[in-house]
């Protein structure tokens, strides 16, 4: 089931983007425990203003140049007030972009009431561009699905399955032919931009396999440091299942099946796990497949128009045929004859 993000904490987001953002804290240490509901950035201009009809206070608010300037011109006693109202409205944090230091009235409300209060010397446009992709990720809906994920010459192969079914061992034969481990057993999958379906593993397994009969393997340190990736798009679902006599096996691939993951429909195929098979090698050449299809070229609709053209004109490929028959019954038996 999708899960739902109701809010992060100021500390959170600080200690996970801080760095990132180049941001340090001015004032208001007390109240990094205050809680960022909504995964964007507000510029309160009007709020500063005294006007908090339509505030936006559940968002970080970030003040810049314009709004800099603009409380240089209000007394001290009325920017307590503005910046008092603030708070009692609940927001997370203030943001400071261009280095900005904090006017007097605004240490003064930070301190009492507990606000945190950022500097970073960024620009604004910048800031808010990329404050707005750090906290999308937070606020994105997520899920997470029993499958081991790999990157196969660029394309993000998620492999479900039942367990014991193999999953494991196909990703391990995968690794050896120097594709990339995303996750073992447990994916992790956020949706970013409602569009991109983005797959990782939790922190505490990241590198870590589970092979049946071995234990538990480190894939960085027996492949190097390349075998890992931290997260991936998903681009392909691979399910295995076993096999049995009744089972009916794709044979052209003019079929296209798909796997939805948070409402978005995933290229989907299924393998059967039989004695003789080498699924590896199948998940290989499927990724490959598929990243000839987001290039434009299906080998499988290809080879359908070919056939469709050659039964719509059956004489248009014998006809050189038959001008080569033509020829070797025209020339003397002497010189067709075996030496």
């Amino acid at each position: 089931m999708p899960k739902a993000i109701h809010g992060i904490t100021v500390a959170h987001f600080f200690e996970t983007y801080g760095a990132h953002l180049k941001m340090e804290l001015a004032a208001g240490h007390g109240g990094l425990h205050r809680l960022i509901h909504e995964g964007s950035i507000n510029r309160p201009a009007l709020a500063l203003t005294g006007f908090f009809k339509y505030f936006a206070n559940k968002r970080i608010q970030v003040l810049g140049a314009a709004e800099m300037t603009f409380l240089k011109t209000l007394p001290q006693d009325t920017q307590i007030q503005i910046f008092q109202q603030m708070v009692k409205q609940h927001i997370p944090c203030l943001v400071l972009t261009r280095h900005y230091l904090p006017t007097h009235p605004m240490m003064a409300v930070a301190e009492e009431m507990r606000l945190p209060v950022f500097r970073t010397p960024m620009i604004t446009m910048n800031f808010v561009n990329a404050a707005t992709l750090c906290i999308d990720r937070e606020f994105a809906p997520s899920t997470t699905e029993h499958a081991t994920t790999i990157e196969v010459r660029g394309v993000g192969v998620m492999i479900r399955g039942t367990s014991g079914m193999g999953k494991s061992e196909c990703a391990l034969a995968l690794i050896e032919r120097g594709h990339t481990l995303i996750a073992d057993d447990l994916t992790q999958i956020k949706l970013l931009d409602e569009r991109d379906l983005v797959a990782s593993s939790r922190p505490l397994n990241r590198g870590y396999m589970e092979c049946r009969g071995i234990g538990i393997i480190n894939i960085g340190e027996m492949f190097g440091i390349r075998s890992v990736r931290p997260e991936k798009r998903i681009n392909l679902v691979v399910t295995l299942k076993e096999w049995t006599p009744e089972v009916v096996e794709e044979r052209t691939g003019l079929e296209e099946s798909f796997y939805e993951i948070l409402g978005i429909k995933v290229p989907h195929i299924e393998f059967y796990v039989r004695p003789g098979r080498d699924i590896a090698r199948l998940v290989e050449v499927a990724a490959m497949v598929q990243a000839l299809k987001r290039m434009g070229h299906d080998p499988a609709k290809e080879f359908n128009d070919r056939l469709i053209a050659r039964m719509a004109n059956p004489t248009q490929e014998e006809a050189p045929l038959r001008e080569h028959n033509v020829a070797i019954e025209s020339r003397p038996e002497d010189e067709i004859a075996p030496s």
